[in-house]
């Protein structure tokens, strides 16, 4: 015991001392204590999926992504280690959050498995149920509107502060949007949806203004190929439940929502073809999809 805390000690030493490779902050960045579990490491992306414990102020415990500039850390991550590090939250950043300042509080137990990441999706090639929704002018629609043309669906809230969470959703929605706006194919197939876990706050005239705002109100900015849509709260949980999405107001600041990420590729027979899990797809990965869902 008295040597595993020594080893222990040592390690610690050792990550402290390493030269720090920080990325430069604005002086608007938001800095939080951070601890948790590593579950998996990608070197390539310089990226781990950590989880983690909850950080008071800004995010219930989960399992994600985090980058992590500093290139020492990667020959010393694996997957069960435990870590402490900093938190650094920074809009307008190349990553607006990262790790820094890693430390190892404790290495991978041998004879422990790694912690199992939940990828419990939607059901894959199950139709999607007839839910019921109101869209952005305030008209109401079933998914069954959707038959025939290939439709994904993302889950959203307007008021949402992350960056890689609801805003880089509605970025992506709105750019391939715009992007399909002058395909006249692609235009009449391909339909894309974001629906609202916040139906107390997000009422359809509201998603409308949010909407527009990342259509960039020009000539492109209708909602003929992007939508957006809210419910009751009955009816919004049932989709999210369907498709795996878990959200919960959170206990130390109820004007946030803890959530995770879903979003879905539906094929023109009311399937579902693809789930992304995260944040990591590009528009060009959902267009891919979308047009495989077509064929």
């Amino acid at each position: 015991m008295r040597t595993f805390i020594l080893f222990i000690c040592v390690i610690l030493v050792f990550t402290a001392c390493q030269k720090s490779e920080t990325e430069p902050v604005s002086s608007g960045a938001k800095r939080y204590p951070f601890k948790g579990k590593i579950v998996s490491v990608d070197k390539q992306k310089k990226k781990a999926k950590i989880d983690h414990e909850a950080i008071p102020g800004y995010m219930e415990a989960m399992t994600m992504d985090f980058p992590i500039h500093e290139d020492w850390v990667w020959d010393n991550l694996n997957p069960g280690a435990e870590v402490r590090a900093e938190l650094v939250v920074d809009n307008t950043a190349k990553d607006p959050f990262w790790l820094e300042k890693i430390g190892i509080v404790a290495l991978p137990n041998p004879d422990q498995p790694a912690p199992r990441v939940n990828e419990k999706f939607a059901q894959i090639g199950k139709p999607v149920p007839d839910f019921k929704l109101t869209n952005q002018d305030g008209k109401s629609f079933t998914f069954k509107d959707y038959r025939g043309k290939a439709l994904a669906i993302t889950f959203i809230y307007r008021e949402c502060p992350l960056p890689d969470f609801c805003i880089k959703m509605s970025r992506n929605f709105s750019d391939l949007a715009n992007q399909l706006h002058d395909d006249p194919e692609a235009k009449n197939k391909i339909r894309l949806l974001s629906i609202s876990f916040d139906p107390e706050r997000d009422t359809p005239e509201k998603l409308k203004q949010y909407g527009l705002g990342y259509l960039s109100n020009g000539p492109k900015a209708d909602f003929t190929i992007w939508q957006l849509a809210v419910g009751t709260d009955k009816e919004v949980r049932s989709v999210a439940d369907f498709f795996g999405l878990d959200y919960r107001v959170d206990e130390t600041d109820k004007a946030q929502i803890n959530h995770n990420l879903r979003t879905a590729v539906i094929g023109p027979d009311g399937t579902v073809k693809k789930i992304f899990a995260g944040s990591e797809w590009t528009t060009d990965d959902l267009l891919g999809e979308l047009k495989s869902a077509l064929k």
